[in-house]
């Protein structure tokens, strides 16, 4: 696809379609034709005529009866697809359905038929046909107490609401929204994998019983607390499930406060702590102070002074040999403490020193593998 090329797209104003509409002007696609539900038949036609690629992302999930269900789902498609056809567009066909389009109510039948429709359409036209069957979809901008157990939880438990877990076993497959984004995209470029059914899949699906769910989402909460950071590994569960449940925080409660140390000497603050990447920490230090003066076994650090003036020193502990590095905030530099160097940081400028630390542990005041001796 051409970034000035037109692209059809029904929902926008739903969770998917925001995700979506995002970034796809983040990535410089401009001439977006954005229908939704309040929108004429006429706009419809309109954009049909002129579509170069059609993303049907419309639909009913929650209706009063279950007739809207047809009427949203499938009722919806057909109307779509008879303009498509009636303007001999046959501009790529690309529907957003659910897994539970192999399940016997009303919601699935609606979608199988949504899907039956698009099928028949792209044999009838000619025309390139995605269809993707989802799995239940989290993420950010998701409506809460709607149709996403994620995204109930996250609100809920940001704001100290009750939640419930009927069945703590039971197993959710559950797609993030960026990788729906991005196998959409890819649709755009014809870069799509249908399996034998000729369905489209969203990877990965990550299963989580709804225990799990809730245990991950608390401890979540408690991180303020315990200044932990959950597992971050690239393409995660826990990654993906902390970023959404960031994105539900009360708007009050960006902010949070930390723990300062403080004596004469300045202070020192823990920022974050992880049982994999250590620990990282705020030290102030006021002019001519000296801290430290000890030695690790096997805990290492990193120095970084991001403002003011200062002198670190190490000395191995078997050594008379003083090593001495000026620091400073005008030009940001890092110094490795080695294990079984016995080292300071001294201030020696006129205004406070604030040195950001990373130690390759969190500290443990059962094992603190801290030993004091004069540098």
């Amino acid at each position: 696809m051409h970034l000035n090329e037109p692209i059809l797209i029904t929902g926008y104003a739903g969770f998917v379609g925001k995700n979506l509409v995002a970034e796809l002007k983040n990535q410089g696609y401009e001439n977006l034709l954005l229908f939704e539900r309040g929108d004429t038949p006429e706009t419809l036609a309109h954009y049909a005529a002129q579509a170069s690629f059609v993303i049907h992302l419309a639909g009913i999930n929650r209706p009063k009866d279950p007739s809207e269900f047809y009427s949203g789902n499938a009722g919806l498609t057909d109307v779509l697809l008879a303009e498509l056809e009636k303007a001999a567009n046959k501009a790529p066909v690309l529907v957003t359905s659910s897994v539970q389009a192999v399940l016997d109510n009303d919601y699935g039948k609606s979608k199988k038929q949504a899907e039956d429709a698009i099928f028949a359409h792209g044999d009838k036209m000619g025309s390139p046909v995605y269809v993707f069957r989802m799995e239940g979809v989290f993420g950010k901008w998701c409506r809460p107490n709607y149709n996403s157990v994620v995204a109930t939880f996250c609100h809920n438990i940001a704001r100290d609401l009750p939640i419930q877990v009927r069945d703590p076993a039971f197993e959710l497959p559950l797609v993030y929204i960026d990788d729906v984004v991005r196998c959409i995209l890819d649709a755009l470029d014809g870069k799509v994998q249908k399996d034998e059914e000729g369905i489209c899949r969203i990877r990965p699906v990550h299963s989580v019983t709804l225990g799990r769910l809730a245990e991950l989402l608390y401890s979540f909460k408690e991180s303020r607390q315990s200044l932990a950071v959950p597992a971050l590994s690239p393409d995660s569960f826990e990654k993906k499930l902390y970023s959404t449940y960031l994105s539900y925080l009360p708007t009050d409660a960006f902010k949070y406060p930390l723990t300062m140390h403080t004596d004469e000497r300045g202070s020192f603050t823990e920022f974050l702590r992880s049982s994999e990447r250590g620990q990282v920490s705020v030290n102030i230090s006021k002019p001519g102070i000296v801290k430290g003066n000890h030695w690790h076994h096997t805990k290492n650090e990193k120095f970084l002074v991001v403002k003011g003036q200062g002198l670190i020193r190490l000395r191995r502990i078997d050594s008379q040999e003083v090593l001495e590095y000026p620091v400073s905030g005008d030009k940001l530099e890092v110094v490795d403490i080695p294990v079984g160097y016995t080292h300071s940081i001294e201030n020696v400028g006129s205004e406070d020193m604030i040195t950001v630390m990373w130690a390759n542990e969190a500290f443990d005041p059962d094992h603190p593998d801290t030993y004091f001796l004069k540098v």
